[in-house]
């Protein structure tokens, strides 16, 4: 870290991430700067959208070119219509046109629309949820500033992260594990629910830096998911609106991690759901956070764990460092970065206009290069090969005078037209955090902690028995 970097870094005593769900670079920003020729108004080069790229057809149909989700439309904020593959073989599918990657692995990026029309038989098959309408070629549709205004504003307005790459191309956990541990200890799917690697919160709380986690309208699952968490104090831990009352009072932990809400009807931007109901929380994030006492020390991070299946036309880049000595499921190396996530990074101290990157020829951004910035600014040391060669963003912060203008001043997020095609289902991070405090050791009247997870049928009943479980299980805490 050059000293530079170390001064402005210094500045910020708090950085707070929100990680959505599921979304690549190209489906949210890549039309970012199009009416500019892909240039931002500071002159620095952006890595969007020409309009010209495209995939074959599927079944070896006429190509799809990229084209734009129409605001104003009752599909407008559940495009693409459907889930799509997102797991180590879809990645492959839509990297690679082939489940296995080929040796050397050079990406193409081509298989998008062939691999999410499987994707949508197998999810027809399976009864899963559909927009009406939906076609394989919907892959290819992409948001622009007019469909999401509140991000595009805090892009334009602060800086933009161009390559920033998944840290593996595979599914949600093991992005999330990259993202609070440096590693998935060799997992590469969500059958994982758990592990037991140290987490960075770990560490600050060794240096006595303080930290917090955020749910929405839950406990964050983020506690269940790390074993150094779920005993940590419950004070470590909240619900959205405790952030909003911390942002308030100024007295933010030095980190922050937020989530959104895990239901099919919440706020995550998980494919199918609301992306209109996530602007919302993006600009409840920023606003909570710039009309606060702290501002003007403060680093927010708003990234996505994973592209989500969804196209990206950059090839992600290979020169990844393992995190450790596990071995990778699926024969996976870990010397592949995922797909592009879109991530903003946003302070008073960073220029608009920005377009942030690091040299080429180095290590690219991914999101262990959260945890580089967060060592780097409290001296905590790395907790893995990966994380200690990320690169930090301390360079971003390249202001010595806070910013008072508000990119989002006059800016209102959007509400979509359209029914939800998944409202009420179980959503699949719902059900994973129902199975982690089904296994939380709750003693019943006769002290017995033997426990089976009862028929989840809704959306509700998973809040409610999530809700119920941990409410029990931390009045037994309380009481032992």
């Amino acid at each position: 870290m050059t000293p530079k970097t170390a001064n402005a870094l210094s500045a910020i005593n708090h950085v707070v991430v929100l990680m959505l769900e599921n979304r690549s670079f190209d489906h949210m920003l890549g039309f970012l700067y199009a009416d500019s020729g892909n240039v931002s108004p500071t002159g620095q080069p952006f890595e969007g959208l020409t309009g010209k790229e495209s995939n074959p057809g599927a079944g070896g149909g006429a190509a799809v070119t990229v084209f734009a989700i129409e605001p104003g439309t009752t599909s407008t904020y559940y495009m693409p219509g459907a889930d799509p593959g997102e797991g180590y073989s879809a990645t492959n599918a839509q990297l690679f046109g082939n489940t296995k990657a080929p040796v050397p692995p050079v990406a193409t990026n081509q298989g998008f629309v062939a691999n999410f029309a499987s994707t949508l038989t197998w999810e027809a098959q399976q009864k899963r949820s559909i927009l009406p309408g939906t076609v394989a070629a919907d892959i290819m549709a992409m948001h622009t500033p007019q469909t999401l205004p509140v991000l595009s504003a805090l892009a334009r307005g602060f800086a933009v992260c161009d390559h920033w790459f998944g840290s593996a191309p595979t599914e949600t956990l093991p992005n999330r594990a990259f993202t609070q541990a440096a590693t998935s200890q060799g997992h590469m799917d969500d059958a994982t629910k758990s592990f037991t690697a140290p987490t960075i919160y770990a560490s600050l709380t060794q240096k006595g830096v303080s930290w917090a986690i955020y749910g929405y309208n839950a406990e964050p699952l983020t506690r269940m998911t790390y074993a150094d968490l779920v005993n940590a104090p419950d004070a470590n831990f909240g619900k959205f609106s405790d952030f909003q009352t911390a942002a308030a009072n100024g007295t933010l932990a030095n980190y922050s991690f937020l989530e959104p809400s895990w239901g099919s009807s919440g706020n995550s931007q998980h494919p199918n759901y609301d992306v209109a109901l996530g602007e919302q929380l993006i600009h409840d994030v920023y606003t909570a956070l710039r009309n606060g006492p702290l501002w003007n020390q403060t680093l927010l991070i708003v990234t996505y764990d994973e592209h989500g299946g969804c196209y990206d036309h950059v090839p992600p880049p290979t020169n990844a460092v393992p995190p450790d000595a596990t071995a990778g499921e699926y024969g996976f190396d870990f010397k592949r970065f995922g797909p592009r996530v879109p991530t903003l990074l946003i302070s008073p101290l960073i220029p608009a206009g920005t377009v942030f990157r690091v040299p080429a020829q180095g290590m690219p951004l991914d999101h262990t290069s959260i945890l580089r910035t967060i060592e780097q600014r409290w001296g905590v040391p790395a907790l893995t090969a990966r994380d200690a060669a990320a690169p930090d963003v301390g360079a971003v912060l390249s202001l010595t005078t806070p910013r008072t203008d508000d990119p989002l001043a006059g800016v209102t997020a959007p509400t979509s037209k359209g029914k939800n095609p998944a409202a009420g289902e179980i959503s699949h991070l719902q059900a994973v955090y129902a199975e982690l405090v089904s296994r939380l050791p709750v003693p019943d009247a006769n002290g017995n902690t033997q426990h089976a997870m009862p028929a989840l049928k809704t959306e509700a009943d998973a809040d409610r028995y999530i809700d119920e479980r941990l409410a029990a299980w931390k009045a037994s805490r309380s009481s032992s």
